[in-house]
Parts: C-alpha cells; sequence; structure tokens
C-alpha cells in the first residue's frame, strides 16, 4: 500500500504532527508549545482547547509543509502522554485538563497506603496507586471537586481527547488503560470491583470504550476537514500510550526486547508474554493482545541536562555550537576513570522518594564544568541502572537495549549507557518515535502491516551501535555503589530540608 501516515505526539506541553512515508522518512514535522497552569501549588493543568488549537496548526503546517495531496495521506495515529485526567461533559466539551506531573493527589495516595487500598487494586491491575494516576485524580475530583465531578461525562487521557477532536469519537486503547491502572490484567477489560477499590462506584459509565491501538475509532470530520486541511473519512486509529509508541517507533517489538527513553523521565521497558506479577514493579501495560511492558520510571533523566543547560551554559555558549553538543564534547574530554564526582538526577524528586533532591557530591577545587557534566551523564544512566536492576529482580529478561529520547542524541551518552549497564545499546533513526510509533499503529489499522512487528521492520531502522566496554565496568561498578550508599545515607536530610522548607 502506498501513501503516507500522519502521527501526532502530544505531550505534556508540545504537540507534534509529522507526516511519515511507509519507509518510516519524515516528509514533514511541525510542534507547537502549550502552556501549563498552577492554580494552586501541585496543580498542574491545561487548556483543552488551547491543546486543540495547537493540534489544528501543527497539522496544517505539517500539510503546507509536505506539499502533498491530504487525500495521500491513508490513517492518522496518536500517542498521548499517559495518566493525568482529560474530562469531558454530557455534550463532548471539556471540562478540565490534569497533566501527568500534578501531585495533587499525594495525600489521597498516603490515605490509601494507610488502607491497603494499592493490595487491593494490584489484585486487578497490578499497580499500585500514585498522584498523578488517573482513578487518583478522578477520586480527587470526587471528593474536592463534587459539583465539577458531577459534570463529567466522560474520562479520557491525553491522545483520546486529541482523536476524539479529530473525529467525534469517545475512545481509548488498552495500552493507555492499563498504563493508568484502570483495566483488569491480564483479561484487559474494565473491571467493576477495581474501581470499587478506588473508591469510584458507579463511575463505569465515565469510562470509554476501549479499543485496541491499531483499531479504527473514528474517521476525520469534515468540520475538522476545513479547519485542518485533512480530507473528510481519512481513518484514525485508538493510539497509544507515548512510551509504548517510543517503543514501536524504535523498532522495539520482539518478546524480551528492552526500550529505555532517556527524557523528561527515565523510561525502562521491557516486552513480555505474561504481566509480571511483582509490586515492585511501578506500571504495567498491554503491548498488544498477547504482551504486555513492564516499565520502570520516574523523572530521573535527560530534563537534568537542559536543566544544566538552561541554567548555567547556554548563556556562555561558544561560537555556533549546540549548548548539548558542547556538553557531550566536554564529557567525553574527561578520564571516565578519573576523579569524578557523584551526581543525583533528583531535580524533581526520585521514585521511592519525593523529598529527594539533586546534588553533587565529592567536588574538589580541580574539578571543572566537564567533570560536573560527566557526574551529571552518569549519575542520570545510574539511576536508569537502578530502574533495570528493578526490572531484572522482577523476571524481566534482556541481553541489549533501544535508547530513544534526547539523551539518544548525543555522542557520549549512548556509550556510558552500554558501559554502566553493561549491555549493547542501539540507538533508533528516527528521532520522533513517539508520532512514528503512532504512524506505524495507524498503517496496521488500516491494513498496510500484518502486525506491529512488521511495521516496525518496515518504517524503523537503527542508527548507531554501542558496545559495553569491560575495561571499564569494574571503575562504573564502584561509582554506582557509591551513587546508591549516598542515596541511602541522604534520606533523613532530605526528610528535614523537606520539613525546614515547608516551615518557612
Amino acid at each position: 500500500m502506498g501513501g503516507y501516515i500522519l502521527g501526532l505526539d502530544a505531550g505534556n506541553t508540545v504537540i507534534k504532527a509529522i507526516i511519515f512515508d511507509m519507509a518510516g522518512r519524515e516528509l514533514a514535522l511541525a510542534a507547537r508549545d502549550g502552556r501549563s497552569y498552577m492554580p494552586k501549588p501541585g496543580h498542574v493543568e491545561r487548556d483543552l482547547n488551547e491543546l486543540w488549537r495547537n493540534a489544528v496548526a501543527v497539522i496544517g503546517q505539517c500539510l503546507d509543509q509536505a506539499g502533498i495531496d491530504a487525500g495521500d495521506i491513508i490513517a492518522i495515529g496518536c500517542a498521548g502522554h499517559g495518566n493525568g485526567l482529560y474530562a469531558l461533559d454530557d455534550d463532548g466539551e471539556p471540562l478540565i485538563g490534569i497533566q501527568s506531573i500534578d501531585t495533587r493527589g499525594a495525600a489521597i495516595v498516603a490515605e490509601w497506603a494507610k488502607d491497603n487500598v494499592g493490595d487491593r487494586t494490584y489484585a486487578y491491575c497490578l499497580q499500585q496507586p500514585w498522584a498523578a494516576q488517573t482513578p487518583t485524580l478522578l477520586a480527587w475530583l470526587k471528593r474536592f471537586e463534587p459539583a465539577l465531578f458531577a459534570k463529567i461525562g466522560t474520562v479520557l487521557l491525553c491522545k483520546d481527547f486529541v482523536v476524539n477532536r479529530l473525529t467525534g469519537a469517545r475512545s481509548t486503547d488498552t495500552s493507555d488503560m492499563s498504563g493508568c491502572g484502570l483495566l483488569r490484567l491480564p483479561e484487559r477489560r474494565y473491571e467493576p470491583d477495581l474501581l470499587t477499590a478506588y473508591g469510584l462506584d458507579h463511575c463505569m459509565r465515565l469510562l470509554p470504550p476501549v479499543r485496541e491501538a491499531a483499531e479504527i475509532a473514528g474517521h476525520v470530520t469534515s468540520d475538522v476537514a476545513a479547519l485542518t486541511g485533512l480530507r473528510a473519512g481519512t481513518p484514525v486509529v485508538a493510539g497509544l500510550f507515548d512510551v509504548v509508541a517510543s517503543a514501536i517507533g524504535s523498532g522495539v517489538t520482539r518478546t524480551g526486547a528492552a526500550s529505555i527513553i532517556a527524557g523528561t523521565w527515565s523510561i525502562n521497558q521491557v516486552i513480555t508474554d505474561e504481566p509480571i506479577r511483582d509490586p515492585s514493579i511501578f506500571m504495567l501495560s498491554t503491548f498488544d493482545p498477547q504482551r504486555y511492558l513492564a516499565i520502570e520510571s520516574s523523572a530521573t533523566s535527560a530534563a537534568n541536562l537542559e536543566w544544566i543547560v538552561r541554567e548555567f551554559v547556554e548563556h556562555a555558549i561558544e561560537a555556533d555550537k549546540s549548548p548539548f553538543e558542547l556538553c557531550s564534547e566536554l564529557v567525553a574530554a574527561a578520564d571516565p576513570e578519573g576523579d569524578i564526582p557523584i551526581y543525583h538526577p533528583f531535580l524533581y524528586g526520585s521514585q521511592q522518594n519525593g523529598h529527594a533532591r539533586a546534588g553533587f557530591y565529592g567536588i574538589a577545587g580541580w574539578h571543572t564544568r566537564a567533570h560536573m557534566l560527566r557526574a551529571l551523564f552518569e549519575g542520570v544512566a545510574f539511576e536508569h541502572k537502578r530502574h533495570v536492576e528493578t526490572l531484572y529482580r522482577a523476571g524481566a529478561k534482556f541481553d541489549e537495549v533501544v535508547l530513544s529520547g534526547g539523551g539518544a542524541r548525543s555522542s557520549i551518552w549512548p556509550q556510558i549507557f552500554a558501559d554502566v549497564l553493561g549491555v549493547p545499546v542501539t540507538v533508533a533513526r528516527s528521532r520522533e518515535t513517539g508520532a512514528l510509533g503512532a504512524a506505524i499503529a495507524a498503517a496496521t489499522g488500516v491494513g498496510a502491516f500484518a502486525d506491529f512487528g512488521a511495521g516496525a521492520a518496515a518504517m524503523t531502522s537503527a542508527a548507531r551501535r554501542y558496545m559495553p566496554d569491560s575495561a571499564i565496568a569494574p571503575s562504573y561498578a564502584r561509582r554506582y555503589r557509591l551513587f546508591s550508599e549516598l542515596s541511602q545515607t541522604m534520606i533523613p536530610m532530605w526528610d528535614r530540608m523537606a520539613s525546614a522548607a515547608a516551615a518557612q
């Protein structure tokens, strides 16, 4: 089948539209950043009408850049950040958009922990509650915003809202709904007793029909065609949780394959034939009707480099060089077996401790910015390693990984990942793996490919491969032990610092 695929990738702020050919090559890309609102401490929301306006804009820009007939686009797929909560009223009008970095539900999660609610929910969805999880936020609205809660007609996830605006359909897919803890596994269906465990009795009516990711959810409406330039009637598939889309878009589709995303979040995921039953695993998502993704994640990855560049590097940039390229060059110049400080990448807390904070340890007067940046690159890789070890202990098996996200663009970071993890690391050709994964789902949905594996084989490829250096392994092992021991030692200090900050 010829033609082109439109992939949309909706994150917490940025939405991207990319047109791919059937070999996965990009014809055009457009992106637009949205605004987050923080009406109260811990509340992070977005204007859903703005999200849709941005989607309309990037679709139109992408079509203009590509210079193709809209009728040549044979299908549309959308990926979006998981969890959070996007609510419509009975008439389909937006009510509220809560993002996945919202923490208003933390007190409810703490209360549930005392009442062993997590044990009851885990029995069904194989997940423990957390603050920005969709059912946690729905429970929060029910308790603290009853008037708004009473108006809710449908609870959607981020990409579901975009699909709804494109087609009018109210739908979701198994990857998103399992990832937010609202499906019974392995049956992959809604469960009234699970809702009861969350305190959400009688909320089944608020949940949209669950489809497979590649199943056609609807078709572009004539009104949307007039707004965007798309052809009315173009099929739109249900779409994917963005971390699952990124795995597929980087070519990770077989059982035992592993995907690591070094982006804002540290995403570490492995495909399994059976759901892993281990409460230490942060999240579980279905991959297709037969397989699952065990996911370990936290906000501890390349966001650390973005912060250091924004605050300390880009203002003193040399010549026309990219600040991120400069950082990679400095890291490569520092001896990995020399005297390098230890860095904790906990700018936004750690998975185990919301009070954790970032820090450099062991700084001396002879250390340069190259040493500091090397410590940061290693610290991020060390926290990924901690997640990977959790997956290993739970029974996930793999012997190589595909790296994607901003960290994969570095000339040195992938080699550090290979050395720290002790496995070969491949970097995918496409930098936009989320949108490409959504495009693969769309192409599969209209019959261009038999399944995700065939789609990935046709539309993805490897750009570079890094082999672990066994000579440096002992040095990294020693430094990882220091990293881990410092994390434990700092726990009481982080708690004291949090108490002091709260008292101010």
